[in-house]
């Protein structure tokens, strides 16, 4: 399992072993009932254990307002901000053609529908600030510009804490050119 080294599986194993048998029985039967229980939201893609997930089936969420994350996961750190209060779209990845997954590997298609339909006025694309992010990140755009909706990004620079002669020239460079109003960084003060 990943993040799960060799002697970690074995330290699990052991400890495993070292439990009756029905708790070890009513283990395996958790994880089997994980996997057949737990489903993709036909909204947006994320976990959940009915066919809309939580998000999606809330109605004091702002429906018009579409977060596009690579995975579940990023979900998951979103809403543990909370300042989020739209919606998700989960792609299921990135367009990587190293490891062999284009667009039609990803929910792109999905999302285009969700857009067309009217009903979403501004997407987030919430994507991971690399080669292969920025790439899927275009290619959705190019995707949706013809619609009638606002494409935005999160906003990329410095981290708060970072100093200046630690930062990447890419991150400083874009630190620089979108730069904000003194003014608006007091408001989060």
């Amino acid at each position: 399992m990943p993040g799960i080294g060799k002697k970690t599986a074995l330290r699990m194993a052991l400890h495993l072993l070292k439990q009756d048998e029905e708790s070890v029985r009513q283990f395996g039967q958790a994880l089997i009932q994980l996997r057949s229980e737990v489903v993709y939201c036909r909204e947006c893609h994320n976990l959940s254990d009915t066919e809309v997930c939580e998000i999606c089936s809330n109605p004091r969420r702002d429906h018009s307002i579409v977060c596009v994350v690579e995975t579940v996961r990023d979900v998951m750190t979103i809403e543990d901000t909370m300042q989020y209060q739209g919606v998700y779209h989960v792609l299921g990845g990135i367009i990587s053609p190293m490891d062999g997954i284009g667009p039609a590997d990803l929910t792109i298609d999905s999302l285009e529908q969700k857009v067309a339909s009217g009903k979403v006025s501004e997407i987030i694309l919430a994507l991971s600030a690399t080669m292969e992010g920025d790439t899927t990140n275009f290619y959705i755009y190019r995707r949706v510009k013809h619609l009638s909706v606002i494409v935005s990004t999160l906003a990329r620079g410095l981290a708060v804490g970072d100093e200046l002669e630690y930062a990447d020239q890419i991150t400083l460079g874009r630190s620089i050119v979108n730069r904000l109003p003194f003014e608006n960084t007091l408001k989060n003060v």
